[in-house]
């Protein structure tokens, strides 16, 4: 293999990868695990769903364009004819291949309004997960390493009434 595809194979692999990373709200990143997390109590006010798109980073640009022009310069009769076509074939290997990255990139998510109990309201954007939430249900804010996610609050059990003073024994 060439440096120079050696280096694509590795680019092509990064992009596997990273679209293999999870943004969940199920899934707790090793770092986070046993770290302690703030948590207050909130109301959804709204839900609405949105896509979140991560940047882009050329690299589908790239290798369609060098597929393409690859592909387009055996396609002449003649060498230039095989040149003209190469070029036209790299600009639109080009365009699908940052038209496929860009939709690579995109995620499904809801923007979940809330209200805390002291009546301020916040605003968090994050990845469908398996809760489904609705204008009404109470959540739980939890915020951990400058991150926050919402989940369902679990209703608290009944506090046990304390056992009445037994009367003094004479």
């Amino acid at each position: 293999m060439s440096c120079s595809l050696k280096t694509w194979v590795l680019y092509l692999l990064v992009v596997v990868l990273a679209a293999c990373a999870s943004s969940s709200p199920d899934v707790i990143r090793r770092d986070d695990a046993q770290r302690l997390s703030l948590v207050e109590d909130a109301v959804v006010v709204l839900v609405r769903a949105v896509k979140v798109e991560s940047g882009q980073t050329g690299i589908g640009a790239a290798t369609g364009g060098v597929v393409g022009g690859i592909a387009g310069y055996g396609g002449g009769s003649n060498q230039r004819e095989g040149q003209i076509i190469g070029v036209l074939a790299a600009v639109a290997g080009a365009a699908a291949g940052n038209a496929i990255e860009r939709m690579s990139n995109r995620e499904d998510a809801f923007e979940i309004v809330v209200q805390l109990k002291n009546g301020e309201r916040r605003s968090v954007v994050q990845a469908k997960g398996a809760e489904v939430f609705a204008s009404g249900d109470a959540v739980l804010l939890v915020t951990s390493s400058g991150k926050v996610r919402v989940s369902k609050a679990v209703a608290a059990p009944a506090t046990p009434a304390t056992p009445e003073a037994s009367p003094a024994k004479p």
